[in-house]
């Protein structure tokens, strides 16, 4: 009989299982963290591929690590840390090698976190579905053109949910900083819905 899951049980003390050899313990928290872990890799480099190899990495560090793992410290923090590192790390290696990879158009096929719940089934309407479709492209081009730094503090507010103490620590930046670029980007992001709004007014007159 398969084991049951407990939603209940925080990610830390499924770590504290982990660390004295329980492995379905370690299956929860991949199950809890695959799916948002991908798309903040995604969002950060910008590559299907690569966000798939880094997510592997991750977990693999997760494991190579996890006697260092302190129960004080917020899991979630701590491995976004590990993700960000190496987002970072693979960024590195495609500019020494003359790649920006910021530039690249996405190839056929692959989707950001923004085109993986199409609303098809959902919507009310054929029209509604591609206004809503519409949208997300929007909102996740936007996201795209954020500077570095807002981006950055963008995926790590609201993909990996942490809270700006953490994400302050995490990046070395002052907490005050990290609150600053995050209203930047919200701004950003809400000129973006207004230029859409104002778009599909113009449509309907």
């Amino acid at each position: 009989m398969a084991p049951r899951i407990q939603h209940d049980v925080t990610d830390e003390i499924l770590m504290l299982r982990f660390q004295r050899g329980d492995l379905v313990a370690f299956g929860q928290l991949v199950d809890r963290h695959e799916s948002p872990l991908f798309n903040f890799v995604l969002r950060f480099v910008r590559s299907g591929p690569a966000a798939e190899d880094i997510l592997q990495e991750v977990f693999l560090r997760v494991v190579q690590n996890a006697a260092e793992f302190k129960h004080e410290a917020r899991f979630s923090t701590w491995v976004y840390s590990i993700a960000r590192n190496l987002c970072i790390d693979h960024l590195r290696k495609l500019s020494l090698r003359n790649h920006d990879s910021f530039e690249q158009p996405r190839t056929e096929g692959q989707r950001s976190h923004a085109d993986q719940t199409p609303d098809e089934h959902f919507s009310a309407s054929a029209e509604r579905s591609a206004i809503s479709h519409e949208l997300r492209q929007r909102i996740a081009a936007a996201v795209e053109d954020l500077p570095d730094d807002q981006r950055e503090v963008f995926l790590l507010r609201e993909v990996a949910n942490l809270p700006f103490k953490d994400i302050a620590k995490l990046t070395d930046t002052p907490e005050n900083t990290v609150k600053s670029r995050m209203r930047y980007a919200l701004e950003r992001l809400q000129e973006a819905l207004r230029e859409f709004d104002d778009a599909q007014d113009a449509e309907s007159r």
